[in-house]
């Protein structure tokens, strides 16, 4: 089914909402959030939370920029892999792997939009120097606007041509449709191997052995297993809070 006007509307009013978050300080820019409120908007909601969860989890590795380096823009998945997989019923971890190319694209053009408002704090000393404050507070909030009216332009024009890239998709042959969705299926499992690698220290690995026995052996479900985690990072706080009180009372002791 099509996407309606007034759906690619709303969508591109998401998308500007979303992205403008990432400069309030909000964690509206994640990929679940986007793709969830797609999935709201076109009345999909369990597509659009599976998608955003296969995104975060891959975006934990490859989604955190290592020194220079620019991570994928969520929108991909967020947005693109949201509209592909609802409206063009393509498997989500295909519309993921799909998606890849159009966040690299959409990070191109967050860092173009980054250089054109460079100038901003240079202008607004000017517009505070010559007691214009009206002025100072639209240079001071025009990378803010802006993003807003390219998220816009960015999730009206997606949502619009969603049918025409699905169509490119559903066209590929099957073998390579497969390729896609098995890539789609490993690309969150090698996110979540890149931070574990990182989180990989001698004081952890009693707690990652834990989590897989409950996973692979226990058969218990990710909230449980989150549960579980929690219950541990609490004791661990508990203990350490008990050893800092009694090494100031031994001090004042002294």
């Amino acid at each position: 089914m099509s996407i309606t006007i007034i759906e690619a509307v709303l969508i591109g009013l998401w998308t500007g909402i979303c992205w403008s978050g990432m400069l309030l300080g909000t964690y509206t820019f994640r990929s679940l959030v986007l793709a969830t409120g797609v999935g709201v908007i076109l009345g999909d909601i369990p597509t659009g939370l599976t998608i955003g969860a296969i995104a975060e989890l891959a975006f934990m590795g490859f989604g955190v920029g290592a020194g220079g380096t620019v991570p994928p823009s969520p929108l991909g998945p967020g947005i693109v892999g949201a509209l592909m997989a609802i409206r063009g019923g393509i498997a989500p971890e295909t519309a993921f792997t799909l998606s890849i190319p159009f966040a690299i694209a959409f990070q191109f053009i967050q860092t173009a939009l980054y250089v054109i408002m460079s100038g901003n704090h240079e202008a607004a000393k000017r517009a505070i120097k010559a007691g214009s404050f009206g002025k100072f507070r639209l240079i001071a909030n025009s990378t803010l606007i802006l993003f807003i009216v390219f998220g816009f332009i960015l999730g009206f024009t997606s949502a619009i041509s969603s049918d025409v890239i699905s169509g490119f998709a559903n066209k590929l042959p099957k073998e390579i449709l497969s390729s896609l969705q098995l890539a789609g299926k490993m690309l969150p499992a090698i996110g979540f191997a890149t931070i574990l690698s990182v989180m990989s220290k001698k004081e952890l690995i009693p707690f990652m052995l834990i989590g897989y026995v409950a996973s692979a052996y226990m058969k218990l479900p990710v909230m449980a297993i989150a549960l579980i985690g929690t219950a541990c990072a609490f004791f661990i706080f508990n203990q350490k809070e008990e050893t800092k009180v009694e090494s100031e009372v031994f001090e004042d002791g002294i």
